[in-house]
């Protein structure tokens, strides 16, 4: 998944950055609001984490800007303002969860998943296709119940084609949801991974699972 983090504490962004970005996240970091939506017309982001205090602009104005731009991906504030009046008002303003500073990696993560999951329309922490099985709260993925090593980013390649199973993605589709604006890399980068997948979690088994739409990208199902 991609993320959009906006937080004008240096030391804290850089932290929540490279921890997101360890679990396999893609990460868009910014330091105040105005960049953040300098952004927001050309990249869609699965989930937005948005301090509220910034520089330049705040995370109010953040949201307002995308929600002015029809956009309706779920918006975390993660602050230090705890009372109750600012709780309410960050969700009446159209942010889908709120978490409060000082706060656990584990829970922020588990707020992610709980937002892509309503995002995605899933409604629990396993997906499945056919006999593949992807467990999102150990970040373990099974085939047949064998349990099938993978990196950081060929999980979140398969996990992005899971919960968008039966949907053609395209290459750039991928690309753009998978790699974030630090990416250097080649243009077949999509199609490499996802050779990397094909032989994890295809080869040695007579049905197959991940499809290439010639002309339009891949797709994963199990029909």
């Amino acid at each position: 998944m991609r993320i959009l983090f906006a937080e004008d504490e240096h030391d804290l962004n850089k932290i929540i950055t490279d921890k997101l970005t360890s679990e396999g996240y893609s990460v868009d970091s910014f330091f105040d609001g105005e960049e953040a939506i300098s952004v927001l017309d050309y990249t869609d982001y699965d989930i937005i984490i948005l301090d509220i205090m910034m520089p330049k602009a705040d995370g109010y104005q953040v949201l307002k800007a995308l929600r002015n731009a029809k956009k309706t991906t779920p918006v975390l504030f993660l602050t230090a303002r705890d009372s109750i009046a600012d709780r309410v008002k960050g969700l009446d303003s159209g942010a889908n969860d709120y978490l409060v500073k000082p706060f656990s990696f584990e829970e922020l993560t588990a707020r992610i998943r709980a937002l892509t999951r309503t995002s995605f329309g899933v409604a629990e922490n396993i997906i499945t296709v056919g006999d593949l099985t992807m467990n999102c709260s150990s970040k373990t993925v099974k085939r047949g119940g064998i349990e099938i090593p993978l990196s950081s980013k060929e999980y979140s390649l398969l996990e992005y084609l899971m919960l968008n199973s039966g949907v053609v993605l395209s290459r750039e589709k991928i690309e753009n949801h998978i790699w974030n604006f630090d990416y250097e890399g080649g243009t077949n980068v999509v199609d490499v991974y996802i050779s990397y997948l094909r032989k994890k979690i295809d080869d040695g088994h007579d049905k197959k699972l991940i499809y290439t739409v010639r002309g339009r990208g891949y797709v994963i199902k199990a029909d």
